[in-house]
């Protein structure tokens, strides 16, 4: 990947909507050398999909809450059965397995806390063998999705 690759990179993660034309005079190539290096990128796995990001507030969903879990043993079977249950909530926006004393840090994105508490329920009774600690964001400072390319 070249200085090229990385400016269609940062451009493309800031507006996706971009053509290859306005692209390709970004990056001083034609349009068929560009796209072909898109296409690339695509087929190399830096690029893992094209979405539009919504605005949580305008559909709703007005609570974000940090979520620790700590598993009670830290055995295969019980890693393996969390992981795949909490690919079953679409309110889990991120899952990290972590290391220390927290177990799995979640990012929940939910309505309100009645949802949250809906949420809650659902997950000890699915994987009742976890500890959850919840922290509710009140204000978010910054959001972002793009990744720091020039680092």
């Amino acid at each position: 990947m070249d200085a090229i690759d990385r400016k269609l990179l940062d451009l493309l993660q800031k507006n996706a909507e971009m053509t290859v034309q306005q692209l390709s005079k970004e990056v001083h190539l034609s349009t068929t050398p560009c796209w072909k290096r898109i296409k690339q990128l695509k087929n190399l796995g830096f690029i893992n999909k094209t979405v539009s990001l919504i605005n949580r507030k305008r559909v709703g969903l007005n609570v974000t809450a940090i979520v620790f879990v700590t598993i009670n043993t830290h055995d295969q079977e019980k890693i393996k059965i969390f992981a795949e249950t909490i690919k079953d909530f679409p309110e889990v926006l991120e899952c990290y397995r972590m290391s220390g004393e927290i177990d799995y840090l979640l990012k929940v994105i939910v309505g309100d806390i009645d949802s949250y508490d809906s949420f809650y329920k659902r997950l000890i009774e699915k994987v009742p063998f976890l500890k959850v600690t919840s922290n509710f964001a009140i204000e978010e400072i910054k959001f972002t999705t793009e990744l720091p390319l020039d680092n």
